[in-house]
């Protein structure tokens, strides 16, 4: 039991000294947002087809477009969706998107039960719940309310983003990352999601170039 304490300690530790590291250089990071330009049924990113009303396209010379059920490695890999296990604040977390899910449920229970699931398996799972936060911009970790549109929530994302790259896999996907990467299908504004195409993209692509330094 000792061995399993001091293990975990250290990469308390590790956690909080990398996101120090991490926010001191997101503050300093310039992100440009690249364009989505619709033209009729088409939706193109610099020059460049992304959605054709069929299909979506996952990568290309310029960038990678993240999402679960594109065909590229890096596209799904890259996703909340993806299956890679980490600790945070003390919950084993079978995605990233276990997170972002969770955030819907009030109840500490049920949010906890939710973590037991992963993929798109969770996105399913919400609807188990009551609780609406876009009616009050309020959600709830551990049954403590969190304002969406604070500094506090970004902050808390940020540190779950740190967390998850203790993963050694999502920590190499993200560093062997040679290209923009995009999320074409995200929402614009906060108030219709926990987690904007903005605040992903700029995150990942932070989290690539912070790992590259």
């Amino acid at each position: 039991m000792k061995g399993v304490e001091k293990k975990g300690n250290n990469m308390k530790r590790k956690v909080k000294k990398e996101l120090k590291e991490y926010k001191r250089f997101k503050r300093e990071y310039k992100f440009n947002q690249k364009i989505l330009e619709k033209i009729g049924d088409d939706i193109f990113c610099e020059g460049e087809l992304v959605e054709n009303g069929k299909e979506r396209i996952s990568e290309n010379e310029k960038w990678i477009n993240v999402g679960y059920n594109l065909r590229g490695d890096f596209s799904q890999t890259l996703s909340n969706l993806f299956p890679y296990e980490f600790i945070f604040r003390g919950k084993k977390l079978k995605c990233i998107e276990n997170f972002f899910q969770g955030l819907n449920f009030k109840n500490k229970k049920e949010q906890n039960l939710l973590f037991k699931y992963f993929g798109t398996q969770n996105i399913r799972v919400k609807c188990a719940t009551t609780y609406n936060w876009k009616d009050s911009g309020i959600v709830y970790w551990q049954g403590k309310g969190i304002n969406r549109f604070s500094k506090e929530y970004d902050d808390i994302v940020d540190e779950l983003y740190i967390c998850a790259i203790q993963n050694p896999l999502y920590r190499s996907i993200l560093k062997k990352c040679d290209k923009d990467i995009i999320h074409s299908m995200g929402k614009d504004n906060k108030r219709d999601s926990t987690y904007t195409r903005l605040e992903l993209e700029t995150q990942l692509n932070c989290l690539k170039d912070f790992l590259k330094q």
